[in-house]
């Protein structure tokens, strides 16, 4: 499928399967625009981010695609794209009584799949735990096995990526603070440098405020920080930068 379309299957896909076997879905689109990025054509970028998440009766899964563009006169590449499926097979819902000890409330087999343009294709396995915390309002955590596909992708190794959201009620509005974090580690390959990318986002929920309750969780406007120490695994790129975004959530 080309990249480029890959988003609208994601939205679409969720209506057209019955719901016994899909419980609750949620599609989104997020425009960004930032300065000071490194390891690109341009180090100003205005993007798209067209995200999917949603629970189905053995597990749930997370999907995005990315479009990048660039923006300068001098670049010699105008826009890339980069997108990523997840989904995680739960312990819980398949054996049907609740997995977990303490804080932990669910084991699943997590698996992604990532795909850009050149070299940067790669398989995840590996456990996903969701744990209890208070104040969040979701936390996850997966650790993955890196399987790099092709000869030039160097990133095998493990991964550690946790992901939240926590809610703070402001008047009739409310504020989400959410994210994720990837912590590459013990990699194969010296050429790879281990890496650690921080991106959350805090937006404000506009739409309850505009255009009343009913359109709750709908407009976003905020801010997304990026943190990304030794980027692509290329040793001494710190990439710390912030973007102003709007997502839309349909």
């Amino acid at each position: 499928m080309n990249k480029k379309w890959l988003y609208l299957a994601m939205l679409a896909a969720p209506q057209a399967v019955a719901d016994d076997l899909i419980h609750w879905w949620d599609a989104s689109v997020t425009a960004l625009y930032g300065e000071e990025y490194d390891l690109a054509p341009s180090d100003k970028q205005t993007g798209f981010t067209f995200e999917t998440a949603g629970g189905w009766k053995y597990g749930d899964w997370f999907a995005f695609q990315d479009v990048t563009y660039f923006n300068g006169s001098n670049v010699d590449k105008t826009s890339t794209t980069y997108g990523e499926i997840s989904t995680r097979f739960s312990a819980s819902k398949i054996l049907g009584k609740e997995i977990g000890l303490g804080a932990v409330t669910d084991l699943s087999l997590a698996m992604t799949f990532e795909e850009g343009e050149g070299q940067v294709k790669s398989f995840l396995y590996g456990l996903g735990m969701d744990i209890k915390i208070p104040y969040f309002s979701y936390f996850t955590l997966n650790t993955y096995r890196r399987h790099a596909i092709g000869s030039g992708n160097l990133s095998d190794g493990w991964q550690v990526t946790p992901a939240f959201r926590m809610d703070f009620p402001l008047g009739n509005s409310n504020i989400v603070f959410d994210g994720f974090i990837d912590w590459v580690f013990a990699t194969d390959n010296q050429g790879y440098k281990e890496n650690f990318h921080f991106n959350p986002q805090l937006k404000y929920d506009l739409g309850a405020v505009i255009f009343g309750q009913h359109k709750k969780d709908k407009l976003f406007v905020g801010f997304e920080y990026d943190y990304w120490q030794n980027k692509y695994g290329v040793n001494g790129i710190d990439q710390n930068t912030y973007s102003v975004i709007a997502k839309y959530h349909f």
